[in-house]
């Protein structure tokens, strides 16, 4: 009894020492790196053109006068405001079609470092565009940057859910939701009177997107590629256990290895699977759809909208005009601390409660503040119940639609699968993105203070679809999650795992004697199987 007392001890134990050692210092400062030059540049974009949003209005109206002798009317100037807000999406689309190709030539890291590349010329374009008198520059830049941004949200959750150990994996893939939050509020922040949110000095606002791409550049060519992609894709097993080695901060990495090779026997000789095999496999259909469904409700649901145009609602509840800046600042710091919150719960929770709960929460919220909007002039306190409403909304969405859609992208699909399901997600995202940045301010124009009630419609559409649909991956291996599926897509399992890979399946005898040759030759350590 007292063995058995003293086994389950050193059991638990070793649990708690397994779980600290999850978190080693190369993954925190990959992740943290990778993210503060990626998904937080697509945060900061999001919210950077809402305080000097009329400062950039009179500089477009200067420079059309200037140079056709006449201003600008007012339809032309909306339309040439809301190109310039919703053209970082469609540059958000080319980044997101063209990253495949990009991540299996480069690689997850490289690709993040070239990336770079698209940040620095865009801050340049941006910055420069007051001093040479070109709104064009301007325009061109928020493409580019947005051609930063579609790559990056692709390149970064990929790298996350690679690098990390299933144990952590929904808590690690928060760190893009959390630092797309982060950069939101340091746009807010610098977007202040005091700061650089005046006439003078706007430009400034785009010049500062140069600082997180030099840090990153600096600091992860230093870390390792992942691990998943050096064993699988490259077939390199001595980087891939140094890799595994650094993330995981022990010696013996001989588990995960072992984990990976068993999907390397599957697909050792498969090639990336593109865009039309992944439609056409019958085995990952709902992994498909929930996925589209997911990041379509992620654009949709209204958040983008509250983003680029919270001075004019804030403004329509009757907030004073110098109050505004420091009212939106609110809504950055609650989205942040939210987001934070959803990373330390998700392990916890798990992924269904929190994406489920977080739309059915913003639908509530959406019919509240779109009452208080409508009765705000006949209640003196009703201005205040909308500012509640909003922040409660951003809240909500952050505790799980703003960052999970990106960990299950991640966690649905094989390594073969994986950077073309990212390709769909991306697609979806950014088109839905547009969509919401050039037909918000008609679609507030048209329907007033009822505008809101569109994206409580969609919110629950979301919700009840997951709600039948989507499984609990918490703490799921790959191989389990596609188990989940499997009935859902009328396959069983061997016939999914065929279909995954059509035509490249050897036989059982085939794999393991290939998986045995290449542990004798050296390419991982005696005893790992």
């Amino acid at each position: 009894m007292e063995n058995k007392q003293q086994s389950n001890g050193e059991v638990k134990e070793n649990k708690t020492v397994k779980n600290k050692m999850n978190w080693s210092g190369s993954l925190i400062v990959a992740s943290l790196t990778g993210a503060f030059g990626s998904s937080f540049l697509y945060g900061y974009n999001l919210s950077v053109v809402n305080a000097p949003a009329v400062y950039i209005k009179k500089f477009y109206n200067e420079t059309w006068e200037r140079r056709y002798g006449f201003s600008v009317d007012e339809s032309t100037l909306t339309l040439l405001w809301s190109i310039t807000v919703s053209i970082f999406a469609i540059g958000g689309l080319v980044g997101a079609i063209i990253v495949t190709p990009i991540v299996k030539f480069f690689g997850r890291k490289c690709t993040l470092l070239l990336n770079n590349v698209f940040a620095v010329t865009a801050a340049l374009l941006m910055s420069l565009s007051l001093l040479v008198g070109s709104f064009e520059m301007l325009i061109l830049g928020r493409i580019i940057m947005g051609v930063d941004a579609g790559i990056s949200l692709s390149a970064l959750p990929m790298y996350l859910s690679e690098i990390s150990p299933k144990e952590i994996r929904g808590s690690l893939g928060q760190v893009t939701a959390i630092f797309i939050c982060v950069g939101v509020f340091t746009g807010q922040v610098l977007g202040l009177p005091e700061i650089f949110g005046q006439e003078s000095r706007w430009p400034y606002l785009f010049g500062a997107i140069v600082v997180p791409s030099l840090i990153q550049v600096v600091i992860l060519p230093f870390l390792p590629e992942s691990p998943r992609y050096l064993l699988l894709e490259k077939h390199d097993t001595s980087k891939a256990e140094k890799a595994f080695q650094t993330f995981l901060g022990k010696d013996d990495v001989s588990h995960e290895v072992e984990e990976v090779l068993a999907e390397s026997r599957v697909q050792r000789n498969t090639k990336l699977v593109s865009i039309l095999q992944l439609l056409r496999t019958r085995a990952v259909r709902w992994q498909v759809i929930t996925v589209v469904v997911t990041m379509g409700c992620y654009q949709l649901c209204g958040l983008n909208a509250i983003w680029y145009y919270t001075n004019s609602i804030f403004s329509e509840a009757g907030i004073n005009h110098e109050t505004i800046p420091y009212v939106t600042l609110s809504t950055g710091a609650v989205e942040t601390v939210a987001a934070v919150f959803s990373g330390l719960v998700i392990e916890r929770l798990g992924r269904r409660p929190l994406l489920i709960g977080g739309f059915g929460l913003m639908v509530v919220f959406f019919a509240v503040v779109t009452v208080s909007l409508t009765l705000q002039k006949t209640v003196h306190w009703l201005p205040y119940l909308s500012i509640f409403c909003i922040l409660a909304i951003i809240a909500s969405f952050c505790i799980g639609p703003g960052g999970i859609p990106f960990v299950l992208t991640g966690e649905f699909f094989q390594q073969s699968q994986r950077p073309a399901a990212f390709m769909i997600a991306g697609t979806v995202n950014w088109l839905s993105n547009f969509a919401v940045g050039l037909l918000f301010p008609f679609i507030q124009g048209g329907l007033q203070t009822y505008c809101f009630l569109v994206f409580a419609a969609i919110c629950f559409a979301g919700a009840a679809y997951l709600f039948f649909v989507l499984p609990e991956t918490k703490n799921k291996t790959f191989h389990e999650i596609s188990q989940a599926f499997a009935k859902r897509n009328k396959v069983s399992l061997e016939m999914q795992e065929m279909n995954h890979y059509p035509g490249e399946r050897k036989s059982s005898a085939e794999q393991e004697s290939t998986f045995t040759s290449s542990v004798n030759n050296g390419e991982t350590k005696k005893g790992i199987v």
